[in-house]
């Protein structure tokens, strides 16, 4: 058994999502102060992190796109962990996995992870030019017709940016389907034979959250 870590680390002032803030990381009780407090053999340290949901590797819930579906709080662990997974990639040169990426497979019960080796450019401006890998509407009717239980990518998006319409955030979410974006090191996995985890801490009222992300295969 290997476990296989497939999440970007969170550190202080980084970009995720091109416009939104990034991480503000401080000590909210220092070593030095409890020092000072419980004397010199006794030093912990209780941090602090100011921070926008979308950051680094995180879960959309179905309530980050409708008001009246699941929340983080009320979003089945069924539905995030320990889920059989498979992994598809559009074909080299194209960016959008398209349904007949998807022909022939069984997505499921299963969290189809899409393969596109663009979070090699997380953290670059290049992470969120217009080329970035997405998937395609008629995909997302293919996952929803054949029953995945969560879609992830490891994209700036799972959506094309320039497409205001967000049919992969709008469908999936509305069938209940998570989805987990910029994910990385999706290439050490193997096509299938894996269970996937990625459950967000259980936060009512909020739809999207980081999580960390990792197979065992």
């Amino acid at each position: 058994m290997a476990l296989i870590d497939l999440t970007h680390r969170i550190t202080a002032g980084m970009t995720t999502y091109p416009g939104l803030p990034g991480p503000r990381i401080s000590d909210h009780i220092s070593r030095e102060a409890t020092r000072e407090r419980f004397g010199p053999d006794v030093a912990f340290q209780i941090g602090e992190i100011s921070m926008v949901a979308n950051t680094g590797t995180y879960l959309d819930s179905p309530f980050h796109y409708h008001g009246d579906a699941d929340d983080l709080a009320s979003l089945p662990l069924e539905r995030t962990a320990d889920l059989p997974g498979l992994v598809v990639a559009p074909p080299a040169g194209r960016r959008g996995l398209t349904a007949a990426d998807l022909d022939g497979l069984d997505v499921a019960g299963r969290a189809v992870l899409v393969r596109t080796g663009w979070d090699r450019h997380f953290g670059t401006p290049g992470y969120a030019a217009p080329d970035h890998p997405f998937v395609a509407a008629d995909a997302v009717d293919a996952l929803i017709a054949g029953g995945a239980v969560l879609a992830g990518i490891d994209a700036v998006n799972i959506d094309d940016m320039a497409d205001p319409a967000r049919p992969a955030h709008t469908r999936l979410l509305a069938a209940g389907i998570p989805i987990v974006e910029h994910l990385t090191g999706l290439d050490r996995l193997p096509a299938e034979g894996f269970r996937f985890h990625a459950a967000p801490a259980p936060v009512q009222g909020m739809g999207t959250f980081p999580v960390r992300a990792y197979a065992v295969v």
